[in-house]
C-alpha cells in the first residue's frame, strides 16, 4: 500500500483539512487560510488522488465529508491534539517539570477510588501533575479516543469493546436505591416497589450506565418508570437535593457506602434484581508503552484493595 502521501502531509495541511470540514465551503476556507480558492481546490484534488478516495462530496451548498473523509479528519484531529500535548510536555520539561497526566472519571469512581489511586501515584512521582475530569462514560471515552484524556475510570456496564482501546475490569459495583438519612422509608424493615410510588426521583440521564441498571431493574420487577422529577449528571447537586427533600435516587454501592459513612445518605432495603455492574479502566492502544500511564494504572489496581474499607486519607507530602 502506497502511503507516501501521508509522509508529505504537514500539521498546517491537517489544520486546513479540518477547517474545510468545519466550514463546508471552499471560498470561506480559502479566505480564512489566506490562500486562493483555486489553490485550495487543487490541493484537495491532489490529496484525494493521493489517498485514492473522494474525501468530500460536492453539492450546491458546498462540501460534505464522505465516509473516507470523516476517517481522515478524525485522524487529523488526533494527530494535532497529540502534537499539542507533545509541545506542552516539552515546555514542561524545559521548565524542569514533568508531564501532566489527564484522567477522566465517572461519578462511580469519584468519591474515594480515583482520589486514592491519585495520591499513591503522586507520592511515587513528585514532579508529575494530574488533571482529573469528571463526566459520564460516553463523554469521557469520546475524549479518550480523541487524545484529550490518557485514561478513563468508571462504570463499564454499557461499554462496548473498541479496537483502538484497551479495558480492564477492576471491581464489581452493584447499584443501590438511596435517600436522605431518616427518610420515611427507612422506618420499614422491608420494602416493596409499591412503597416507593409516592416519591419523586433524581436520576441520571437516559443512556448512562447507572440509569440503564435502574431501567433493567424496573423491567425485571414489571414496574413502570417512577416520576423522574430531576435528571442530573452532577453528583454534588444530586447529593444536596437528596439531603433536603424526600426524593429518591440510585447510586453505585461504593458511592452509597461512602456517603453513608459520612452521615449524608442511606441505602433503602429494596434489593435490585439485576446483575452486578462493574467499575474499570479504559485507555488507548499504544505502539510504545507509556511508563507514567501504566504506573497510574498500577495504582488503580492497588487501590482496589481499599474498596469497602475506606482506608482514609494517605499521608502526603506536597512538593
Amino acid at each position: 500500500m502506497n502511503i507516501k502521501w501521508a509522509k508529505r502531509l504537514k500539521l498546517k495541511q491537517l489544520k486546513l483539512l479540518i477547517l474545510l470540514a468545519e466550514n463546508g465551503n471552499l471560498s470561506e476556507t480559502a479566505r480564512q487560510a489566506n490562500m486562493t480558492q483555486p489553490a485550495l481546490s487543487r490541493w484537495l484534488k491532489e490529496l484525494e488522488e493521493d489517498t485514492g478516495h473522494e474525501l468530500f462530496a460536492r453539492h450546491a451548498r458546498g462540501l460534505t465529508p464522505t465516509a473516507a473523509g470523516n476517517i481522515l479528519i478524525a485522524h487529523a484531529r488526533r494527530i494535532l491534539i497529540e502534537a499539542e500535548r507533545t509541545q506542552q510536555d516539552l515546555d514542561d520539561t524545559a521548565r524542569g517539570d514533568s508531564r501532566t497526566l489527564l484522567i477522566g472519571m465517572s461519578p462511580a469512581a469519584a468519591p474515594h477510588f480515583v482520589p486514592t489511586a491519585a495520591m499513591r501515584f503522586l507520592q511515587a512521582n513528585p514532579k508529575v501533575y494530574l488533571e482529573i475530569q469528571e463526566g459520564t462514560m460516553d463523554h469521557l471515552v469520546g475524549r479518550l479516543k480523541q487524545g484529550l484524556l490518557d485514561l478513563v475510570v468508571g462504570r463499564l456496564d454499557n461499554y462496548e469493546p473498541d479496537s483502538e482501546l484497551q479495558s480492564e475490569q477492576l471491581y464489581l459495583d452493584p447499584i443501590r436505591i438511596v435517600a436522605r438519612m431518616h427518610h420515611p422509608l427507612t422506618q420499614k424493615s422491608a420494602l416493596k416497589w409499591a412503597d416507593l410510588e409516592p416519591y419523586e426521583w433524581i436520576i441520571w440521564p437516559s443512556g448512562t450506565p447507572i440509569r440503564s441498571r435502574l431501567d433493567n431493574a424496573l423491567t425485571a420487577a414489571g414496574r413502570r418508570a417512577p416520576v423522574y422529577r430531576i435528571q442530573s449528571t452532577s453528583q454534588v447537586a444530586n447529593l444536596w437535593l437528596l439531603q433536603y427533600s424526600d426524593m429518591l435516587s440510585v447510586a453505585s454501592k461504593g458511592v452509597a457506602e461512602h456517603f453513608h459513612r459520612r452521615g449524608l445518605l442511606t441505602e433503602l432495603n429494596l434489593p435490585l434484581d439485576t446483575a452486578d455492574g462493574a467499575v474499570g479502566m479504559v485507555w488507548r492502544e499504544q505502539a510504545q508503552p507509556d511508563t507514567l500511564l501504566h504506573q497510574f494504572i498500577g495504582c488503580c489496581r492497588t487501590a482496589v484493595r481499599t474498596i469497602g474499607a475506606d482506608a482514609g486519607p494517605l499521608s502526603f507530602q506536597a512538593v
